[in-house]
């Protein structure tokens, strides 16, 4: 558009909204679709790197003269507590600058030290290097799902959200597989500079390709431009904020702990994901023992053991996708287009059960010593199950708060997560030591079964609960 024209469009007004093009929304589909794509492959890769490490962590604590089992276990948790305080800084940066520079800056920082972590020479220096790696590494996660609602319509968005899920739901699986082979042919190092490798040249596509898609960032540099041009001190973008960057950064820290503090919906969700996803770093913490020990797998083989999660996940992405956005859709057309977030849920009520179930099944063969598949077979189960409670709660978060608030909705969800998938796998050896994996595993179970009404309040009370208890960001 030429100068002229922007001129006379502000006389009308000093208000500056979308017109056309420039809206992410309105893109080329291929371009929204690319978008999303570059973001779950980054969301994959750092996930990757959560668990990549574990079939190596014997050789790696023999490397550093370590034989205590909670420092092993914590040298695949502090990664994850990285990603309990990440999100409460990217989540508001993102806000602040925009979601294109904290993509590239935090993998940037990433990239630089998981690679440090490769080159560690004690068991302290790579502790720290590998937490402050996690730190950086939350961002995708946690400004991702954001981006998604930046580019992709509501009655769309499961299946973009399905795609995004791949990373944390099914990288973690897929790391013992990778891993368990590079550790016991290349070594313990390359693990984690594997993935650096990858994550550069991401970076550099990412560099090339990927444009910012934060409306708030983008209406503030299109009021800034058209002001400059026209020498008019008036355009302003809507969302504009009379706050200093260092304030808006405080009050963007506190969003996410507002919201779990303040709402129910965001609190009771994020607890429930926060168990069953820190139930799957305890289970993945039992695969050496179990089936190196008890079964004698190789190291590499042992890799191939966390395959069952990944196939009962594989198989409920499959589902999800096949059944979300068509739900979503039947309902609409049902009540005349309209749709409330908790159309989401459905999925989640039906398939939750299956965790409790996966867990009494996965400790009692283990525990009873039957055939190693039988208990690979459990896993397969908490594996469906989890992808049913972490992906339509995330997708709810999305559609319930929006593109300019799913950001700090998405942090608070993830700060839970990762606190207990850092501290859960911790409490293992005593409690399977006290327990064995029948009972121990079986408490879990019983746990699950206690969470199994929650999709069901939030279905039938989350409209109410969300007007309710309303938190002023």
């Amino acid at each position: 558009m030429s100068p002229d024209k922007e001129r006379g469009r502000i006389e009308a007004t000093d208000l500056v909204k979308w017109d056309g093009p420039e809206n992410p929304m309105n893109w080329p589909k291929w371009k929204r679709l690319g978008h999303v794509a570059l973001v779950s492959i980054i969301i994959f890769l750092v996930n990757l790197s959560t668990t990549i490490s574990a079939p190596g962590s014997g050789i790696l604590m023999k490397d550093f003269h370590q034989d205590n089992s909670i420092i092993r276990n914590l040298t695949i948790s502090i990664f994850l507590l990285g990603f309990t305080l990440g999100p409460l800084v990217m989540a508001p940066l993102s806000e602040l600058y925009g979601r294109l520079i904290v993509y590239h800056l935090s993998i940037a920082t990433f990239i630089v030290f998981l690679m440090g972590c490769g080159w560690s020479e004690s068991i302290i220096s790579f502790l720290i290097l590998r937490f402050i790696a996690g730190c950086a590494a939350s961002s995708p996660s946690t400004i991702g799902g954001g981006t998604v609602a930046d580019v992709i319509p509501v009655q769309e968005r499961g299946a973009a959200m399905a795609v995004t899920a791949v990373g944390p739901i099914l990288a973690p699986v897929i790391g013992p597989v990778v891993g368990g082979f590079v550790a016991q042919q290349l070594g313990w190092r390359w693990t984690f500079w594997l993935v650096g490798f990858a994550a550069s040249i991401w970076l550099v596509v990412a560099m090339i390709f990927m444009q910012e898609t934060y409306a708030p960032i983008l209406l503030k540099r299109k009021a800034a431009r058209l002001r400059k041009i026209t020498g008019n001190v008036g355009p302003q973008a809507e969302s504009g904020k009379n706050l200093s960057p260092l304030a808006y950064l405080g009050r963007g820290l506190s969003r996410p702990l507002k919201l779990l503090v303040l709402s129910p919906v965001v609190l009771l969700l994020s607890i429930y994901v926060a168990f069953v996803f820190g139930l799957m770093f305890l289970c993945f913490s039992t695969y050496s023992e179990v089936f190196i020990e008890q079964y004698h797998f190789s190291v590499g083989v042992s890799g191939l053991t966390y395959l069952g999660q990944g196939i009962g996940m594989i198989i409920g992405l499959i589902l999800f996708g096949a059944l979300s956005d068509r739900i979503l859709k039947a309902r609409a057309a049902k009540h005349k287009g309209e749709t409330t977030p908790e159309e989401r849920l459905p999925l989640m009520i039906y398939f939750a059960p299956i965790v409790p179930i996966g867990f009494f099944w996965y400790g009692w063969t283990a525990q009873e010593k039957v055939q190693w598949m039988a208990p690979i077979v459990g896993t397969s189960f908490i594996g469906l199950g989890n992808l049913f409670v972490m992906l339509p709660a995330q997708i709810y978060l999305v559609d319930a708060f929006g593109p300019e608030s799913a950001a700090s909705a998405l942090a608070a969800n993830s700060l839970l997560r990762s606190l207990f998938a850092t501290f859960l796998p911790l409490t293992a050896p005593r409690l399977y030591a006290s327990l064995g994996y029948g009972w121990g595993n079986s408490l879990f179970g019983f746990l699950g079964l206690a969470f199994i009404p929650v999709p069901v309040l939030f279905y039938k009370y989350g409209a109410y609960l969300r007007s309710r208890f309303q938190v002023r960001l």
